[in-house]
C-alpha cells in the first residue's frame, strides 16, 4: 500500500511518498522539500507536490505536525497553517490517514528503522532493546520527548512534553545561568537550555562570568560559530549544552526506566561528532547512588536524515496495515 507522508514544521513541509505492507515500511522515496510561507495551506502544498510528482497521489496521507493534536483544529506553534482534522479526507482527497505529533513519528521511527541508523554515544555497545522502554528525546525549535515501549514483535509510541519538566542546575555556572533565564520566564523548563534557542543564553551567561562585553546576537549565529570554531567563548557554550542534554537525558531515563535511550532531533544530528567527545556520557551516568544502572543503559544517535517523515509513514501502517 503507498501512502503519502508528510512531516509539518514551522518553516519547512516535507513530502514523500511511501509504501507500507505489515505494519512497517517498505521503501519510503526521496523527499521533496517546500517552504510553508510559500503555501497558504496544507493543501495547497499537498496539490503542489502532486504536481511535481507528475502521477496521481496515493489516497492515504500520514501527517506529523509540530505541534500537539486537537481533534477539531490545529494551529501550528510556528507555522500560520491551520489543520482541520475532519476534513483532511475531503481537502486532500484521501480514503485513510493518520495524524500524529511530530515527536511522536520519531519515536515511530526510532521503533521500526535498522540498527545501521544509529551511532553509540555511551552505555554499552550493541543494538537497542527489543524489549522494554526506550527514551527519545531530541534537541531542535525545543525539546522534544517520546517513550517508545517494545514488546518483542510489537511496539508502542508514547508521545509526552518532558521537554517542559524544571531544569535543574548542578553547579554554579548552571546557577548563574538559571538566575539570567528568570528574567524572562518565572519558571525555566529544560527546554529553555537543552534547545536550539537556549545556547543564547548560555553564551550570554558565560560571557557575563568571564566580563566580556559582547554583541546582541542570535542563537543561529552561535552555533555557526561554535560549529566552525571561530569563537571561543560559543565553543564554551556549546560544550556546556552538551553537559546540560546529558543531564537532562538521564534525568529522563531515570524518569521511564528505560533500557536504551536515542537522541534524536536536527540539532541533535549536528552534533554527533561533539557529543562523543563532550561530557554528555559523564553528566548522563552522574545520578548518584543510579550510576550503576545509568551506566548500563545504551545510548544512541539516530542519524537517519528525515525521521519524522519516516516515521510518519511508520505510524500509518502501524495503524491501518497490521
Amino acid at each position: 500500500m503507498e501512502v503519502v507522508a508528510v512531516d509539518i514544521g514551522g518553516t519547512h513541509a516535507r513530502f514523500a511518498i511511501a509504501e507500507v505492507e505489515g505494519g512497517r515500511v517498505v521503501r519510503i522515496d526521496d523527499p521533496v522539500t517546500q517552504k510553508t510561507a510559500e503555501h497558504g495551506s496544507l493543501q495547497l502544498a499537498w496539490q503542489a507536490f502532486g504536481e511535481a510528482a507528475g502521477r496521481p497521489l496515493p489516497r492515504a496521507a500520514a501527517i506529523a505536525v509540530a505541534s500537539p493534536i486537537n481533534p477539531d483544529l490545529i494551529k501550528l506553534t510556528n507555522n500560520p497553517w491551520i489543520i482541520r482534522p475532519p476534513l483532511i479526507r475531503e481537502r486532500l482527497e484521501v480514503d485513510d490517514w493518520t495524524l500524529i505529533n511530530d515527536f511522536g513519528a520519531v519515536g515511530h521511527a526510532v521503533a521500526q528503522l535498522p540498527d545501521e541508523h544509529f551511532i553509540h554515544i555511551c552505555g554499552p555497545e550493541g543494538g537497542l532493546p527489543d524489549k522494554g522502554s526506550i527514551t527519545v528525546c531530541g534537541p531542535g525549535t525545543g525539546l522534544g520527548v517520546a517513550q517508545v515501549f517494545r514488546t518483542g514483535e510489537r511496539y508502542h509510541v508514547i508521545e509526552t512534553e518532558g521537554g517542559h519538566m524544571d531544569f535543574a542546575p548542578l553547579d554554579g555556572i548552571e546557577d548563574a545561568l538559571l538566575k539570567r533565564l528568570r528574567r524572562d520566564y518565572t519558571r525555566v523548563s529544560v527546554e529553555r537550555v537543552c534547545s536550539g534557542p537556549g545556547i543564547k543564553a548560555i553564551y550570554e551567561t558565560l560571557a557575563g562570568i568571564e566580563h566580556r562585553s559582547i554583541h546582541q546576537i542570535d542563537d543561529k549565529a552561535i552555533w555557526t560559530m561554535a560549529f566552525e570554531g571561530t569563537d571561543s567563548l560559543a565553543a564554551a557554550a556549546m560544550d556546556r549544552f552538551c553537559l546540560s542534554l546529558g543531564a537532562v537525558a538521564g534525568d529522563l531515563a531515570l524518569a521511564h526506566g528505560p533500557k536504551g535511550v536515542v537522541i534524536a532531533g536536527g540539532l541533535g544530528l549536528r552534533l554527533k561528532d561533539h557529543l562523543l567527545t563532550s561530557g554528555f556520557a559523564s553528566r548522563f551516568v552522574a545520578k548518584g547512588r543510579f550510576q550503576g544502572l545509568m551506566a548500563s543503559i545504551p545510548v544512541k544517535l539516530i542519524t537517519y536524515p528525515q525521521p519524522g517523515l519516516y516515521g510518519a509513514a511508520a505510524a500509518f501502517a502501524q495503524e491501518h496495515t497490521q
